[in-house]
């Protein structure tokens, strides 16, 4: 009874209304999204109810199957979604709804490539694919205009490949000047993924200045005391590689991706610090670009598109080396 109450609780709190889809079940025409950014650490999980319905939790609308699961942890909810609905929600969310048209396609390929090669990883082995935030790529549901639908729609089924394999489809908010080696973030090297130089754009992250408080990082860290910060190290492309943290006593060296993640993201939002100072109460950040660097660069994108080049070009610039495939050809 007490797991009943709390399913109906649920339910009502996320607004569900009851209506009918029809999903192909084609294993490549789906995408299982875990709703939120805490994924659990268990994949023992007990699914407890399923409904085709319109979900509206926290004020985002999804649309598809909607699943209720549950682990010792709590209760998780599955968007089950038509792929090409959710690389509308994706691009819709990931940049500007506005953006010219190629910029648009370009998203629209890579989100989709990005969500096949997750399916391919983790459908045997999960009980989702992706999740619906920054941990993959953010995904808030329907929503878009006619140019996202025209970007989508043009570029139906459309993946990038490497070896007839889907690439690894890392991108990003915005670098300034190159794009990072993705072995200094990601600990690996792809054959089509290099640093490249990327245009200037008018991206609101050209420039910025963050003030990190002291009690920020000591939690983060789990320090006790900051009294000190310095730049131990640079990648090849001039971004800040690791940091040394002090309490006057002990060290703590850090990779500053890590501490991005430890502050979920925003607080320093690139890790291409060009100037860093100690104040009081905090660490003064002045930076460039927005995100870990690698890929695509969507301002880049955005800026490449209003030049004149179409999204296979802006692509093909980010991801040299790869090809263009179609998925679900015989659907």
């Amino acid at each position: 009874m007490i797991i009943l109450r709390i399913v109906l609780i649920f339910f009502i709190i996320v607004n569900i209304v009851c209506e009918t889809y029809s999903i192909d079940k084609n294993p490549n025409s789906y995408i299982r999204v875990l709703i939120g950014d805490r994924p659990p650490s268990t994949n023992e999980m007990d699914n407890l109810k399923k409904v085709s319905a319109r979900a509206i939790v926290s004020g985002t609308i999804y649309r598809g199957e909607i699943e209720l699961w549950k682990s010792a942890e709590g209760y998780f909810l599955i968007n089950v979604v038509d792929l090409e609905e959710y690389v509308k929600g994706v691009v819709a969310s990931e940049v500007g709804i506005h953006w010219p048209l190629e910029a648009l396609k370009a998203q629209a390929v890579l989100a989709r490539t990005y969500a096949v090669a997750h399916i391919i990883r983790n459908r045997t082995r999960n009980f989702y694919d992706v999740t619906s935030s920054v941990f993959h790529q953010v995904y808030k549901g329907e929503g878009g205009t006619e140019d996202i639908d025209k970007a989508v729609r043009e570029t139906k089924g459309e993946i990038l490949v490497y070896n007839k394999e889907p690439i690894m489809a890392f991108y990003h908010a915005c670098s300034v000047e190159k794009t990072e080696d993705p072995k200094e973030i990601f600990g690996r090297e792809y054959p089509y993924l290099k640093s490249v130089e990327v245009p200037f754009t008018p991206s609101p992250y050209n420039f910025w200045e963050k003030k990190i408080s002291f009690e920020l990082l000591e939690k983060a860290l789990s320090i006790n005391k900051i009294k000190d910060v310095e730049i131990v190290s640079y990648t090849t492309t001039g971004r800040i590689k690791e940091l040394k943290f002090t309490d006057g006593e002990k060290e703590k060296i850090i990779k500053a991706n890590e501490l991005r993640r430890l502050l979920k993201w925003t607080p320093l939002p690139s890790t291409m610090v060009i100037n860093m100072r100690v104040e009081e109460g905090g660490v003064i950040f002045e930076g460039r670009g927005y995100g870990h660097g690698v890929g695509m660069c969507q301002w880049c994108a955005f800026q490449m598109a209003q030049d004149g080049k179409n999204y296979k070009e802006i692509l093909q610039y980010f991801y040299p080396g790869t090809d263009f495939s179609k998925i679900n050809e015989n659907n």
